[in-house]
């Protein structure tokens, strides 16, 4: 497979990226942590390219993108009181927080009953989720190696795995997105992130 680079400023590249996602393709694209590789929610066979891409084990369940609020109700199937108050200081940003998921999601991408789920602080990524609806995704790396904050680096890792390549230079936040568990009682952290436990803390009791 050619595994093909196009600039996120080129006039067409929404809607060469909106093609590939339709059409059942895995792409890598940039967001406001490290780079991703992202496909459509709903296509099963996509989710299955993405563990095969990666290497991933299928234990490992698939976190979610959203472009705006109104999408999260194709994901959770309900939100807590925690999950309100953290959406509202952190999102959109490097938070991803685990919660009850819809019964209509694939079985493929969640081994759960929860799933995790995420609004980047990336304004052409969230506009390009408003064409094409949520997106799958996990950071575009083969599992266990680092996780890629350029094109290049995910060029070095999945070249003739994936077949498109969104180009946005540098990821800012260059860590991944850290991860809440809002169905506990108390929230758990389970990975610390972009975003500091102690904000998280912060934000839920003060």
């Amino acid at each position: 497979m050619r595994t093909r680079i196009i600039n996120i400023g080129d006039f067409d590249t929404l809607i060469i990226a909106k093609s590939f996602i339709k059409h059942g393709g895995v792409i890598a694209v940039p967001t406001d942590t490290v780079y991703g590789i992202v496909c459509e929610i709903e296509d099963e066979k996509a989710i299955d390219r993405i563990y095969k891409i990666k290497i991933r084990e299928k234990t490992k369940s698939l976190p979610v993108l959203i472009g705006s609020l109104d999408q999260l109700d194709l994901i959770a199937k309900s939100i807590s009181l925690s999950m309100k108050k953290l959406m509202d200081c952190f999102w959109p940003g490097a938070l991803t927080l685990i919660t009850d998921k819809k019964d209509s999601l694939p079985a493929n991408l969640t081994n759960s009953s929860t799933i995790g789920v995420r609004m980047p602080d990336h304004d052409w990524l969230r506009n390009f989720m408003m064409g094409v609806g949520p997106l799958a995704a996990t950071s575009a790396n083969i599992s266990d190696m680092p996780s890629p904050v350029s094109s290049q680096e995910v060029l070095n890792q999945l070249k003739g795995r994936i077949p498109l390549i969104i180009d946005g230079g540098i990821c800012e936040g260059g860590l991944p997105s850290t991860i809440i568990d809002c169905t506990s009682k108390p929230v758990k952290v389970l990975r610390e992130g972009g975003i500091p436990t102690r904000k998280i803390m912060d934000a839920l009791y003060s």
